[in-house]
């Protein structure tokens, strides 16, 4: 771990931002150029004292969970994230299948959607960035580990979270799970993660081995889908997914669908939800 040449490049990197980068209002001026150390701790969720002892050189060894937590804080590029892995002693992730690193460009993406739920999804399922409304709107994903961290698993190992949804939409949702992984399988064939993942769906659920045996395909694209929550009732929804070039993540962006009332649900359950989360 080189923790001078460390702590320079995260102050640096760091001045080189401004608040509207990361969707924080400018507020008051500043004496400094770009953020300060509080809001990059905050937007890596950690405390500012943790991340002010790496500035000054004098941090613990982070582990790679802080890493990629200050990478996307700092709105670092895959060779800059890279460079902080090495500057701290760690191997970079993967660049291509299975990389979990967001990039500056969805981020910034998102930060834009204020009032409408947005995230950042694997092409397994798995939700790596939520924006505040994308938390209010389908809870914390954060919170899972395991298998538990992709929707296809939790679809079927866990049938009580579908109660987020409509009964009657449940097989044509389940259909689009497993014809979106077979598609995910077919490109990365071979990759660890991807054989785990549909052997222990297919050993655990008959009804996903019925689906798999099919053969369906069908890539991630716009759908529409119907969120029911107790606070505001049934959010009629327009589910669209921006791809990245190699197709590894999306960006799904919740609009309300056209001629519904999703969008006064949706802002009523802003205001519910932020209340709660203050």
């Amino acid at each position: 771990m080189n923790r001078s040449e460390l702590a320079d490049f995260l102050r640096r990197r760091r001045e080189q931002l401004v608040p509207a980068d990361v969707g924080l209002p400018p507020g008051v001026r500043r004496r400094t150029p770009g953020l300060r150390r509080d809001e990059v701790a905050m937007l890596a969720g950690m405390s500012t004292d943790y991340y002010t002892r790496l500035e000054q050189a004098r941090g613990p060894h982070p582990s790679t969970q802080v890493l990629a937590s200050i990478a996307r804080a700092l709105r670092l590029t895959d060779d800059q994230r890279d460079h902080l892995y090495l500057l701290s002693g760690q191997v970079p992730p993967m660049r291509a299948a299975g990389n979990k690193h967001v990039g500056p460009g969805l981020l910034h993406l998102l930060d834009k959607l204020d009032d409408t739920p947005g995230c950042v999804i694997s092409d397994l399922g798995e939700v790596l960035v939520q924006n505040r409304m994308h938390v209010i709107l389908f809870g914390d994903a954060s919170r899972y580990s395991g298998l538990d961290r992709y929707v296809p698993w939790r679809w079927f190992a866990h049938p009580g979270e579908r109660g987020m949804f409509p009964e009657d939409d449940h097989e044509r949702l389940a259909g689009r799970h497993v014809a979106d992984l077979r598609a995910t399988a077919a490109r990365r064939a071979g990759d660890a993660d991807v054989t785990e993942l549909v052997n222990r769906l297919y050993e655990s659920s008959t009804e996903f081995a019925a689906l798999w045996d099919r053969h369906d395909v069908a890539v991630r694209r716009s759908d529409t889908k119907t969120v029911l929550r107790a606070e505001v009732g049934r959010i009629d929804l327009v589910c669209e997914t921006l791809l990245t070039p190699s197709a590894y993540q999306h960006l799904l962006v919740y609009m309300p669908q056209p001629g519904s009332d999703a969008r006064a649900r949706l802002d009523l359950l802003r205001v519910i939800g932020t209340q709660q989360m203050v």
